[in-house]
Parts: structure tokens; C-alpha cells; sequence
């Protein structure tokens, strides 16, 4: 059951308060030691706790500069009760309490925000060291522990460098991309107003006058020529927007759009598998380049299995074609521009061999790739990995 004494503060003339202390620790009997423990000069129990829970509902309540913090506790552990508290109150120390010198248990709790630790079996003297040193601005931490758990605390640190550098690297691209866009809708007013002014004006002269008829038909083609223009460059703006595109992709069910006349590729998919965001231009032309090149080099009485599933954090798209297989020597080089794995010589196949490279260089930029798994007498198998968290 968690108590409480509410403190009335000291007066700016009176002596210097007492370290003030909240007791954590799901063993009452424990507890109420510690209590009596503590009850000794410059430092004041201002409240006590049975649990995590019990601990945060009163934190708000009490001013406290220290909590002695059990670390094993039902339902809500001292690690997770330490890191919700400094969330809320990042100015109270705190001090854990553990049975034993577990090295992972310390480096656990100091990730979370302890100051400290001392062990529950510690001489009264070492845990009344301990709350002082942690209201100096110290902490208590074995000698036995201390090089391990400053080295995975340096590793630790290590990790959230390298977390902050890549998200500034993403907020620069993210800052970047939104900047392209901004020139590209300010280009695009720019080169749409000269077009459009020209076709305006010279569907005016049209309308307005009765010019003759040799000079109507100069208009007329000048209006057509405009015309063109305009719509070509509209056509290269849409692609350059539909560049950055972005939308959840139903893997399957666009697997299953793919033009297939001869009804040959077979789909087979995972049912827990996730929509993922990815442009859909993108992703359409990786399913195309790889179920063609998976037809064009199997026999025509021959299915394409097209496989689809999650496996570890990434989604993998296996185009399996039932070819004549690849020669070793030729496995990096199918992914070539204008090479296939056929000799020019020997070539029964049409294609220009720009396929796969193509949907390589497609799926690296959505942060996945395209490469060749198993390939032998029975067929190859290409595959499209995708990692989740690719567009996220």
C-alpha cells in the first residue's frame, strides 16, 4: 500500500532540508527496514510504494529528491518505473536496489536513468552512502561492474549517435525532396505560362477576327504546335512527380495485374502479408521486367511461380521461371545493361537484355534489390527483396 508525507517546505532562513527519499519495493517487510533505516540525520522518508504503478501515482504528489527503486517487482519492473519517473520528474535521482551484481540489470537500469545501485544485503552504512552520493550529483556503482557496463553504456551511446545522424541525414533528404518540389511546381508554372499564353492568344485572333485563309491555317498549326508541347511537357512533369509517389502497395493483388495473355504465372501469396508504401510506378515495373524475363525464358507449355512473403523484417517477391539455367560465370552479368544470359551467337530469345537491369536499379532505389538466388537445369529463381520499413 503506498503512503505518503506530504512536506510543508522550509523556510529560506531555516537549516538546510534533508535529502528527501521515496521508498520502492514490493516487499513490505523489506520496506519497512528500510524505513527505519533511514530514519537518521539529513535524510527524511517523504513517501513509500509497494510497486511501479503505486510509485508513479504518487510521484507528482510528494517532493522528493531521491527514490531508492527495487528492481524486481511484478507487473511493472524498476527499469520500466525508472524510465517512465525521469520521463515525468528527469530532476529526482534515482537509486536502484538489486539482490546481486547483475552487470545486464545495472546497465539496464543506468540506461533508464538510475544514478546508482547498492545491494539489498549491503551494510545499512553503504545505502545511506549511496542516497547521499546520488544527492551530491554521484553515483555508486560496484568496481567489479564498472569497465563492462561503461563499455556497453559507451556502445549504448554509440547506437543513439549513429540513430541521431541518420535521422538528420533523413531530415536533410526529406528537406531536400520537399525543396525539388517546390522548384519543380515553380518550373512548372513557369513553362506551362508561355505555351498557354501563345495557344490563348492565338485562339483569340481566331475568335476575335476573320483572318485569311492562308493565315487562318498558319494559326491553326501554330495552335496544333503549341498544343504538342504543352503535352509532352505535361507528360515529362507527371513523370517527374510520379517519381516521388509513395503509396500502400498490395504486392499480390499488383503481382496479379501484370499482363499475362497466355495466363501462365501463378501467384501464390502469404495471408498475413502487409501492405507496403512504395511508389507504384516503381513496383509495377519490377513485377513486369522480372515476369517477362521469367516467361520469355521458359518453355511456352510451362507456369511462372511467383511467391510471395515476409521473412525476418523484409518482404520477398521470388519470380521462379523454369528456364535452361545461368552459367556461373554469367550470374553478375545478366544484371547488366544490354546483357542476357544467352550468347549472341546462340541466341533464341528477343529481348534487348535490359530487363533485369531495369528492375535492379528500380528496386535499389526503394532501398531493396533484385538478385539471382538458385539457377540450374530446372530454372531460376530471381528475387525482389523489400524491407519493411522501406518508405516508412
Amino acid at each position: 500500500m503506498a503512503t505518503a508525507r506530504i512536506s510543508q517546505g522550509t523556510p529560506h532562513h531555516a537549516a538546510p532540508r534533508p535529502v528527501r527519499v521515496m521508498v520502492v519495493d514490493d516487499n513490505a517487510e523489506f520496506r519497512k527496514g528500510l524505513i527505519a533505516l533511514l530514519d537518521t540525520d539529513g535524510i527524511e522518508v517523504v513517501a513509500e510504494a509497494s510497486g511501479g504503478k503505486e510509485s508513479l501515482d504518487l510521484i507528482g504528489r510528494i517532493d522528493a529528491d531521491i527514490v531508492l527503486m527495487d528492481v524486481r517487482m511484478p507487473l511493472m519492473d524498476g527499469v520500466e518505473t525508472t524510465r517512465r519517473l525521469k520521463a515525468v520528474r528527469p530532476w529526482i535521482d534515482v537509486v536502484a536496489l538489486t539482490a546481486q551484481e547483475d552487470q545486464e540489470v545495472v546497465r539496464d537500469m543506468l540506461v533508464a536513468g538510475a544514478s546508482g545501485y547498492v545491494l539489498k544485503d549491503s551494510d545499512g552504512a553503504d545505502i545511506i552512502h549511496a542516497i547521499r552520493q546520488a544527492a551530491r550529483g554521484g553515483a555508486v556503482i560496484s568496481p567489479d561492474v564498472t569497465p563492462t557496463v561503461i563499455e556497453e553504456m559507451n556502445e549504448a551511446l554509440k547506437r543513439e549517435q549513429r540513430r541521431a545522424r541518420e535521422l538528420e541525414e533523413a531530415r536533410d533528404v526529406l528537406a531536400e525532396r520537399i525543396e525539388r518540389r517546390h522548384q519543380l511546381v515553380a518550373r512548372l508554372g513557369h513553362e506551362l505560362r508561355t505555351p498557354i499564353t501563345v495557344i490563348y492568344g492565338v485562339a483569340k485572333t481566331l475568335s476575335d477576327g476573320e483572318p485569311e485563309m492562308e493565315e487562318q491555317s498558319d494559326l491553326l498549326e501554330a495552335l496544333v504546335a503549341r498544343s504538342e508541347a504543352l503535352l509532352r511537357l505535361v507528360e515529362r512533369f507527371e513523370a517527374a512527380v510520379d517519381a516521388e509517389l509513395v503509396e500502400a502497395i498490395d504486392l499480390e493483388a499488383l503481382a496479379r495485374e501484370v499482363p499475362d495473355a497466355a495466363k501462365r504465372v501463378n501467384v501464390v501469396a502469404e495471408q498475413s502479408l502487409p501492405k507496403i508504401p512504395l511508389n507504384p510506378v516503381l513496383a509495377r515495373r519490377i513485377l513486369e521486367e522480372l515476369i517477362d524475363n521469367a516467361i520469355r525464358f521458359s518453355p511456352g507449355d510451362t507456369q511462372i511461380e511467383v511467391w510471395i512473403g515476409v521473412v525476418g523484417s523484409k518482404i520477398l517477391v521470388k519470380v521462379m521461371d523454369r528456364g535452361a539455367g545461368i552459367g556461373p560465370g554469367d550470374r553478375d552479368r545478366v544484371f547488366e545493361p544490354l546483357e542476357q544470359g544467352e550468347s549472341v551467337d546462340s541466341r533464341v530469345h528477343q529481348g534487348a537484355g535490359v530487363g533485369l537491369s531495369l528492375a535492379r536499379t528500380a528496386a535499389r532505389a526503394l532501398d531493396g534489390d533484385v538478385t539471382l538466388e538458385t539457377s540450374g537445369p530446372e530454372g531460376s529463381t530471381f528475387v525482389w527483396t523489400i524491407p519493411i520499413e522501406a518508405g516508412r
